[in-house]
């Protein structure tokens, strides 16, 4: 009998091991599988089980959390959600997440190891910290200026400090309302449809992921380039390209809406917008230093991230003469985002050195202490700084007395540059209208704001269309509230 009992011990002693190697098993080996398997709902009902953390504008919050009483308790919601739509994407539990709150979804929801008080401390115990705070550079007055100036248009406005590369401002319209994608059920349904159909696509971020052609405000890359090369010496001397312009290897000729332009000088090239000069400086300059500038400013960068990813600007690599021609004046495959051409004009401003752009100034845990901080850095030298002192004269003469007049300020010096950029089958689209730009107050020393605005549906006939006429008044309005703050 007392056999029996030890055998049958032994046999229950054996079947608690094997429990337990199970149990270890599963904790130890299966748990991530079993936490990401579609059907177990654990890991989304925790996720909503305590509020988002916040993102701040000004220091103050533009999201918010409401407690729906439901399963996933916790719904996002927003303070003026179609004004910070481009900045703060969307937070759904439906739908997932979008630019901030995706890039930062671990800092917002508490989930990332940065915010636990030890290594490894969450991966052990489970627990889940509250969410912390995303602190963006966005400054409200300009938002609201650039948001504003559009008034429901299809377009985007990219605000960088040319100094530090703080986005200041980032929009595109016309906008949504993010909280209307925040919950479950029908209602959030419809909006997700009724978005995602628009015409106008309003969950398309025009000023970061929407590539345009930047038609002529692109060829300050193009001078710029030209005058690193040494192509021009002397941005008053004439240039010697003929009007007509005679597309190299072909018999197609290049049209100039401006007059005079007919062998001018840089300095009248840009003032007037001549797209001979341009086309043909760009030629001379050849496709390999022409691709080596187009890179200095940011074009072809894959890897751009604000910490939202940003679509390629695009400057082709490999292309016929007559192609690099029309490039240069930023027409053929040339295609650039808003934040880029931003870029452009904040590279002339800052004397040649681009900063890196971004968006988020530092993370907060929930007890306020500082997870992370993400100050200025630099990103490349576009150009010589001698060239960037050029450049910056010929813009100022732009606005001052040239096409972009509708974006002066007084007592102020303001450097601009005009495009208006065809597209379409035979260039038969409404053109885009463009205008790049930055603003210096007199006893600065330096510049507080470089701007870049296309207009898509510009409200003129077609042949009346232009960056001077239909954005220029909107980057002068984002400008001056730079200017006051």
């Amino acid at each position: 009998m007392i056999g029996h009992i030890r055998l049958a011990a032994g046999f229950c002693l054996l079947l608690l091991v094997a429990l337990l190697v199970n149990a270890a098993r599963i904790q130890l080996i299966q748990a991530d599988s079993l936490d990401d398997n579609p059907g177990n709902r654990r890991r989304t009902i925790d996720r909503f089980e305590q509020p988002r953390g916040q993102i701040l504008v000004d220091g103050r919050p533009v999201t918010g959390s409401r407690d729906s009483g439901q399963q996933l308790r916790f719904e996002r919601t927003y303070t003026q959600g179609p004004l910070y739509a481009p900045v703060t994407g969307y937070a759904s539990q439906t739908y997932g997440t979008s630019l901030l709150e995706n890039a930062e979804d671990g800092i917002l929801s508490g989930s990332d190891p940065m915010l636990a008080p030890l290594p490894f401390w969450n991966d052990i115990t489970r627990a889940h910290e509250p969410g912390g705070t995303v602190v963006t550079t966005i400054r409200s007055s300009l938002q609201r200026a650039a948001y504003t100036g559009l008034d429901g248009r299809r377009g985007a406005v990219a605000a960088i400090e040319p100094s530090s590369g703080r986005i200041l401002a980032l929009v595109s319209s016309p906008s949504y309302d993010p909280g209307s994608l925040s919950g479950t059920g029908d209602a959030v349904a419809d909006a997700w449809r009724r978005y995602n159909r628009a015409y106008a696509r309003p969950m398309l971020n025009r000023a970061i992921r929407q590539t345009y052609p930047p038609g002529s405000a692109f060829k300050i890359v193009t001078a710029a380039a030209a005058l690193d090369a040494g192509v021009v010496e002397d941005v008053d001397a004439p240039t010697d390209v003929p009007d007509p312009y005679v597309l190299p290897g072909t018999r197609t000729t290049l049209p100039n809406d401006a007059r005079g332009c007919d062998k001018e000088s840089l300095a009248y090239a840009i003032k007037w917008s001549c797209n001979s000069v341009l086309a043909g400086l760009g030629v001379r300059v050849g496709l390999d230093r022409m691709v080596e500038t187009a890179r200095g400013f940011g074009f072809n960068d894959r890897r751009l991230r604000i910490p939202s990813g940003v679509a390629v600007s695009n400057f082709d690599q490999e292309m016929s003469d007559d192609q690099l021609a029309l490039s240069s004046i930023g027409q053929f495959d040339t295609t650039a985002t808003p934040l880029q051409m931003a870029m452009v004009a904040a590279a002339v401003a800052n004397g040649g050195d681009l900063r890196y752009p971004y968006l988020v100034e530092r993370t907060l845990a929930a007890d306020g202490d500082v997870v992370s901080y993400r100050g200025g850095r630099g990103y490349r030298q576009a150009m010589k700084p001698s060239t960037a002192s050029r450049l910056r004269q010929l813009m100022v003469g732009a606005v001052e007395d040239g096409t972009g007049t509708s974006a002066g300020i007084d007592g102020v010096t303001v450097g601009g540059k005009t495009g208006t950029a065809q597209h379409g089958v035979g260039n038969s689209g409404t053109p885009y209208a463009w205008f790049i730009s930055w603003a210096q107050a007199k006893d600065a020393g330096r510049p507080a704001v470089a701007v870049a605005v296309v207009v898509e549906d510009a409200e003129a006939a077609r042949e009346e269309i232009s960056g001077g006429g239909d954005a220029a008044p909107i980057a002068r309005a984002v400008m001056e509230a730079a200017l006051r703050d």
